[in-house]
């Protein structure tokens, strides 16, 4: 429950960002906050000429759009009933770089680097928020550079919490090229076992060891989080 907890609000990316892990810029507007003052601290202080608004707790791309900096009143339209609703909404920049390389999913087995995927851009310009669960994703197998593996290494090293079954660390690189962390996936199941041979096996053969040797798994004491209750 604490890792379903944790993971399942967003706000976890402040708490990657102060541990000094590479993630996407974010700002969240608390819920039943004003919208309009937080919009204009993020857009003095990111150029970017779009972003993405987004709550912070949610499911697939629901809720989810991609915006013009200058389509103020749209932006507010969108952020304004979610706040009313009782829901944080979170802003990033978009990164360009998503349209031409993807993200880069990696999964992590046992704490185990296994196999890694590319996602396509899911937000298209302009279009509304995904009414569906999921958008369509066009999804590939994909190596990852060794500066992916390195920060997802590093973050998957770093949860408030003992080794997990599984993990996936979602990654875009930003202007500069670097890798970011845009997500951290540790309670769903979309592990894209079917694009890695060997995956699911690894995967079973794991959690038969867990069952077989059951080992008791608490928050590490120096890192719990704020966020876990």
């Amino acid at each position: 429950m604490p890792v379903v907890r944790w993971n399942s609000d967003k706000h976890y990316l402040l708490e990657l960002a102060r541990a000094q892990l590479p993630v996407v810029p974010t700002r969240i507007a608390e819920a039943y906050g004003a919208a309009q003052p937080v919009l204009e601290e993020f857009l003095q202080q990111h150029s970017c000429r779009e972003l993405v608004v987004k709550p912070a707790v949610g499911a697939g791309s629901r809720d989810a759009r991609r915006h013009s900096r200058t389509d103020a009143a749209e932006i507010l339209a969108h952020m304004q009933p979610l706040l009313a609703a009782g829901r944080s909404v979170m802003l990033q920049p978009y990164l360009e770089s998503v349209d031409r390389d993807g993200e880069t999913a990696l999964m992590f087995i046992d704490g185990r680097f296994s196999h890694a995927i590319r996602k396509g851009p899911l937000l298209p310009a302009g279009a509304p928020a995904t009414a569906a669960l999921f958008a369509a994703e066009d999804i590939r197998p994909r190596i990852p550079g060794a500066d992916e593996l390195a920060v997802a290494e590093r973050v998957m090293a770093q949860l408030p919490f003992d080794t997990l079954l599984y993990g996936r660390v979602d990654l875009i690189r930003d202007e500069a090229g670097r890798p970011c962390v845009l997500e951290l996936e540790l309670t769903e199941p979309s592990l894209y076992l079917m694009y890695e041979p060997g995956s699911a096996q690894r995967f079973a053969e794991a959690t038969l060891a867990r069952l077989r040797s059951p080992r008791k798994r608490t928050l590490k004491a120096k890192r719990r989080s704020n966020y876990v209750m």
